[in-house]
């Protein structure tokens, strides 16, 4: 009860902040923890369509409206604003059936009750947030005018390499418990291993390396993609103890190149230089919103017509 009170008065500061008019809907009424959507509508302007913004894993909306200003902007320059909670909440995985099903589902409820039939989509995200927005619009049956990603993990083959190649380097001091949880949640989402189980990493992963028929990369087609990431190397070897295989620029780097290749010129990969800071403390991470030029990234989407 404590929470929701919270959210509901971090909500009330948003709107009066912003001067905007943020509602929160949930599908089922009963279980606000989830299947719910923050909107934020337009201040008193011709409606340019709507946008879907996905929070990275472990974030709701109050947690996205602290740390970007994304969603505000959208809304201030025309765009029906949607940041949604799928079906297992904040853990939601993204990428998954259940992940896919209950973002179709508030997409269907948002078209629905707004009359958007005939408005211009966009969709995005951060994080899992973004690796959720390129795996829905591979397979949308209505695709959107284009798409965006923040740092998104996209091959879960790698990103379960890694991790359990993390968890045996770590020989002399305690794994990262955040590697330890996506290895077994990786499992339990894919159903096996990469050795055991490839066909499903191949089929669930937005995109796959080792997938040398190209099965959802050429799903993805001609839609205008932008890719953004960091890749500050000298900041994962130092405060992570990672590198260049632990992070996701490889295969957004890989994901856009085969694109370009396969012919979908409006695919980009912009990277980016100390500009990721996490609020409220400007916290140096590069995995993080604010690597975003977000003035520049929605004018590139209101192009995209």
């Amino acid at each position: 009860m404590l929470k929701l009170k919270l959210s509901i008065l971090i909500l009330f500061f948003c709107s009066n902040l912003f001067g905007q008019k943020i509602e929160k809907v949930y599908l089922d009424k009963s279980d606000s923890s989830k299947n719910c959507y923050t909107i934020m509508y337009p201040e008193e302007q011709d409606l340019k369509g709507y946008i879907v913004i996905l929070p990275g894993f472990g974030q709701n909306a109050e947690r996205v409206l602290e740390q970007t200003d994304l969603p505000k902007l959208t809304a201030q320059n025309g765009l029906l604003t949607i940041i949604p909670t799928l079906q297992d909440g904040i853990f939601s995985f993204g990428v998954d059936n259940s992940s896919q099903e209950s973002l179709d589902n508030i997409i269907k409820d948002i078209k629905s009750k707004h009359h958007l039939e005939e408005q211009n989509f966009y969709l995005g995200g951060f994080s899992i947030g973004g690796s959720a927005a390129i795996k829905y619009a591979q397979n949308a049956r209505v695709k959107p005018k284009a798409v965006f990603g923040i740092d998104p993990p996209l091959d879960f083959e790698r990103f379960y390499n890694s991790s359990k190649r993390d968890i045996r380097l770590s020989v002399n001091k305690e794994p990262s418990q955040e590697n330890v949880y996506m290895v077994k949640r990786i499992e339990e989402v894919f159903g096996g291993t990469p050795e055991t189980t490839l066909s499903n990493f191949h089929k669930i992963s937005p995109y796959s390396f080792s997938d040398t028929t190209q099965s959802a990369v050429k799903k993805f087609g001609n839609i205008p993609l932008r890719i953004y990431s960091e890749p500050d190397v000298q900041w994962w070897l130092q405060e992570r103890d990672a590198d260049f295989t632990s992070m996701n620029v490889t295969e957004c780097s890989a994901m856009i190149n085969e694109l370009n290749r396969l012919g979908n010129d409006k695919a980009e990969l912009i990277l980016t230089e100390n500009k990721g800071y996490r609020k409220p403390y400007n916290s140096r991470h590069p995995h993080s919103w604010s690597i975003v030029d977000n003035d520049d990234l929605i004018k590139w989407l209101l192009k995209q017509n």
